[in-house]
């Protein structure tokens, strides 16, 4: 997980505040807003890996992307600054992670319906950051004035 959002800070950081407006169709997120919902999914991972991590069993809800993705002022921040939240969000979900003994990242409880483990939380992060990237690559960056 370390180094696991090395290449998003590398990707953001070359962008320009202009870019980070970019969309590559009507109706799909921005590359900012983009961001914006990796550190968002980012909190709510944390948020329930803790929960679980220190034995709470209480059903956690599901989260909607869509309304959170339409529901922030992300075009009045600054680029550099949500760049800064991103890299803060990773470092502090290291060294979370990094501190739980195997017993504790075996822990579960149920978000969303389903039933996850406190590891199992961890490695969605990561994953989840991987998937972005590669939507990214794919539909962003080829199209990038």
């Amino acid at each position: 997980m370390k180094n696991s959002g090395d290449e998003t800070l590398e990707l953001y950081g070359n962008l320009s505040e202009e870019q980070s407006f970019f969309a590559y169709a009507e109706g799909k997120w921005s590359l900012k807003i983009l961001l914006q919902h990796l550190i968002d999914a980012e909190k709510i991972f944390n948020y329930r890996a803790l929960r679980f991590s220190r034995n709470d069993q209480t059903e956690l809800p599901a989260w909607d992307e869509v309304q959170y993705g339409a529901n922030n002022n992300v075009a009045d921040y600054n680029l550099v600054e949500l760049i800064e939240e991103f890299k803060l969000i990773r470092k502090i979900s290291f060294l979370f992670f990094k501190n739980l003994n195997s017993e504790i990242l075996q822990k579960t409880g149920v978000a969303n319906k389903n039933e996850v483990s406190v590891e199992l939380l961890g490695k969605l992060i990561v994953g989840h950051n991987i998937h972005h990237l590669n939507i990214i690559k794919e539909r962003y960056l080829k199209n990038l004035r």
